[in-house]
């Protein structure tokens, strides 16, 4: 197709064309033949290229197969969860390892009964969890629902309920140090009851079994907060076909001793009163020098008693000394006072300042009067100096 265009402006960049019927058309001037100026008229041939039309169009095609290769071909799968043990207080769940395809994690989480419970730590690394703190012989529902950037996937829910009491399925051992036989009689009794032996240190492990604590195994066990128990904790299930709790069981417990062992172990009986004695020593035969030495006693606490009751006899005797010279010496003190009225001396004696001081004195001096003179070597005060 061939087209006839009138040059109009001709700038450094675009080129104004004008068409027949007064169009305006902005043209590369790089496109037109060089010396082109206002005015001149320019032939421009129009044709459809087919073919390298075609091999854009199969290029573009290309590049949109390779995108849905690699993004669009796979998705993420949806989570599939199950119940891997249960116990009467404890659920173990597990699932298959995530597949994200080309999409990005955005978390795991896990509910319960329709509420959530928590998410994954490590989803891509762990593949189950274990939920403790249930209530015995309760049924309850899990799911897991994975967020990713290419949409949301939910697992279908589980039902598990927990066991009742007299359910012992549920216990998994995993044995530590043992003899051969008692080794051999755990496994017996263990089949008995309906629990399961499992070889090493599980999730799932409920209890651990050994008679010394040390170990790799025992290790791991009290890392990840498994009882660590006795064999005789499996005998007393069996025995009263429930399961039983491991406080009495555990392996650093004092163990029960034999039942006339209380007898047999020394007690250390606490020493008896002097109330509950005496009378005792009193019914018991004496021999002769035990009469004795009790004679002996009696006669010294008798010699006691009358150095005490002399002791009391000049006690008293001393008491009336003083009141006689506390008597004498208000006499003389009431002669002086009526000496002194008699004189017409203007003087205040310091006995008559109050009747609580006069009292005070009085037994100022009746203490005077008891107390002991002191030695020469006692050292003197002030007050014993004479000035």
């Amino acid at each position: 197709m061939l087209v006839s265009l009138t040059v109009g402006k001709v700038d450094a960049g675009v080129t104004v064309l004008l068409t027949p019927d007064k169009r305006l058309i902005e043209f590369p001037s790089i496109l037109l033949p060089p010396n082109i100026i206002s005015g001149s008229i320019v032939d421009i041939t129009v044709a459809r290229n087919s073919e390298s039309e075609a091999k854009a169009d199969a290029q573009f095609s290309a590049l949109q197969d390779q995108i849905y290769a690699s993004f669009g071909a796979s998705q993420p799968t949806t989570p599939v969860l199950r119940c891997r043990n249960a116990t009467q207080t404890s659920v173990v769940l597990e699932w298959d390892p995530i597949e994200l395809a080309t999409a990005d994690l955005i978390s795991l989480s896990l509910y319960r009964n329709g509420q959530k419970a928590g998410n994954i730590p490590r989803p891509m690394q762990m593949h189950s969890t274990k939920i403790s703190g249930l209530a015995v012989d309760t049924e309850y529902t899990f799911h897991l629902v994975l967020r990713t950037t290419a949409g949301t996937f939910s697992s279908k829910q589980v039902a598990v309920r927990t066991h009742k009491m007299t359910d012992l399925s549920g216990i998994t051992i995993t044995t530590g140090i043992l003899p051969s036989p008692m080794r051999e009689e755990l496994g017996k009794a263990v089949e008995r009851i309906g629990a399961k032996i499992v070889d090493g240190v599980r999730i799932d492990t409920t209890h651990f079994v050994t008679t010394e604590g040390r170990g790799v195994p025992w290790e791991k066990a009290v890392e990840m907060n498994i009882p660590v128990v006795r064999p005789e904790w499996v005998d007393a299930c069996e025995k009263t076909g429930r399961i039983l709790g491991v406080t009495k069981f555990y392996l650093d417990a004092l163990r029960p001793g034999p039942p006339g062992s209380t007898s047999d172990s020394p007690s250390v009986a606490s020493p008896p009163t002097p109330a509950t004695t005496q009378p005792a020593q009193k019914d018991l035969p004496q021999t002769p020098a035990q009469a004795e030495a009790s004679k002996n006693e009696e006669t010294k606490n008798e010699e006691g008693k009358e150095e005490s009751s002399e002791a009391e006899s000049d006690e008293d005797e001393d008491e009336e000394a003083g009141d006689e010279d506390k008597a004498k010496v208000t006499d003389e003190q009431k002669v002086r006072l009526e000496d002194k009225d008699t004189q017409k001396v203007a003087l205040r004696p310091a006995d008559q300042a109050s009747p609580e001081k006069s009292s005070a004195d009085e037994a100022s001096e009746e203490d005077s009067d008891k107390a002991p003179a002191p030695s020469p070597g006692d050292g003197s005060s002030f007050q014993d100096v004479a000035l």
